[in-house]
């Protein structure tokens, strides 16, 4: 097993919990509960697979996750005029945000498509798939790939 690889993200949002419990902060504590829960759900089902408890991938991935859920909840409530709702929506997006790798900026992303073009031998269109495999294995949950393909495409036809 890979020790310590799936014990780093589920340490910082144990002592984060800890943190919030203690400072009575029942948004944040409420929010880490959630992730916690989440975590939970992913070792029962990975147990049921065969597979070890969930990585750091994994949850890093539950979490952007829970992010975009709550992204919606909020465009949702900011376009009914509940502001209420909205704010505890963007409370949570913030704390859960704090537990993701920061996103590149523009320019970090355009020399990282560049590096991967060169590193994968991409030379045309076709390639995308090795350049995007790279991208994801190198920043993950740094990248939105939502954007970036469009990029990587336009990187390759000029190669091309």
């Amino acid at each position: 097993m890979h020790g310590k690889e799936h014990t780093k993200m589920r340490e910082t949002i144990s002592e984060g919990l800890k943190t919030a419990l203690k400072a009575r902060d029942q948004r944040r504590t409420g929010t880490l509960r959630a992730i916690n829960a989440a975590i939970g759900d992913r070792d029962i089902a990975n147990r049921g697979d065969g597979k070890g408890p969930a990585t750091n991938d994994e949850i890093l991935a539950m979490i952007q996750k829970m992010v975009k859920q709550r992204e919606e909840s909020f465009a949702i409530y900011a376009q009914a005029g509940r502001a209420d709702l909205a704010t505890v929506e963007k409370e949570e997006i913030d704390i859960l945000n704090e537990f993701l790798p920061k996103p590149l900026s523009d320019d970090e992303v355009a020399a990282a498509i560049e590096a991967a073009i060169v590193s994968s031998g991409a030379a045309e269109p076709k390639d995308m798939g090795k350049v995007i495999g790279l991208l994801k294995a190198n920043y993950p949950g740094r990248i939105d790939f939502g954007k970036v393909s469009g990029q990587v495409r336009n990187a390759l036809a000029a190669k091309g």
